[in-house]
């Protein structure tokens, strides 16, 4: 059973995956209490925007996809913030964009390459050592942010009363997107574009289920990010099956048992 992580690209893979499990179900929290599920979606598709235009201009797509990812986010907030469009119409307006650029980058390229195939749908086991130290210094970033946490869950729960309590929503809403752009772009190098969206909403989702308190819900959804992604990679060695697909499913018995606990 343990000889599989004698493997240095298994020992990666874990490695990978436990960063990303705890970033995407760390911020996860304030996506699914928010009523912002889409937005995980939206900027999965936006990262696939910069991906396709990094492998159109021949550097490291997620090089590219990093800024271009944050530019969307920080977009998505901004028409939020001075239109007061639902968060679910301005997330769709640029999803729509990014998917069009990738497309559209895609074909001047004139070629559909591996790279592609394998940022849509997850290459977990061939995370390298520039991906791991991507992961880190995310991870780092991450919870040198968490003196912030006390303020988003105040917003997140009553918005009004933190600003007249003299909180900056406006600017730890900017904040908070930067963040979560930057971590979906490293999610996209384990799952993929295509099932990133599950793995920031699930592990809180399912956290939520269950959790008597935000701060709770908060450790629930990283506990239950990081073992559905151990135990995800343990059974799709086993089975030999992909990978991030693997990880979602554990994620979503995750989801399953916490519902049949709350009921």
């Amino acid at each position: 059973m343990f000889e599989m992580w004698s493997f240095p690209f298994m020992q990666r893979a874990l490695l990978a995956g436990v960063l990303v499990g705890f970033l995407s179900s760390y911020f996860g929290v304030f996506i699914v209490q928010r009523g912002l599920s889409f937005l995980g979606s939206g900027l999965a598709h936006a990262a696939f925007g910069g991906v396709a235009l990094g492998l159109l201009l021949g550097v490291q797509p997620l090089w590219v996809a990093l800024p271009f990812t944050v530019l969307v986010a920080l977009a998505i907030t901004l028409v939020r913030d001075r239109t007061h469009l639902a968060g679910d119409t301005a997330t769709g307006i640029f999803f729509a964009v990014s998917v069009a650029l990738g497309v559209l980058f895609l074909a001047l390229r004139q070629r559909y390459t591996e790279d592609a195939f394998a940022l849509l749908f997850g290459s977990i086991l061939a995370v390298n050592a520039v991906d791991l130290w991507m992961s880190a210094g995310v991870a780092l970033l991450a919870l040198a942010a968490m003196p912030l946490w006390g303020r988003w869950a105040y917003a997140t729960f009553d918005r009004d009363l933190a600003e007249a309590d003299g909180v900056n929503v406006r600017r730890d809403d900017y904040v908070l997107s930067f963040l979560i752009a930057i971590a979906v772009v490293v999610a996209v190098k384990v799952v993929g574009i295509m099932l990133v969206a599950a793995f920031l909403v699930i592990p809180a989702a399912a956290a939520r289920l269950v959790a008597r308190t935000f701060f709770g819900m908060t450790l629930l959804s990283i506990a239950f990010g990081i073992l559905s992604t151990a135990v995800g990679l343990a059974v799709s060695y086993r089975l030999d099956v992909p990978s991030g697909a693997m990880i979602i499913f554990t994620q979503a018995a995750c989801f399953l048992l916490a519902l049949a606990i709350r009921r």
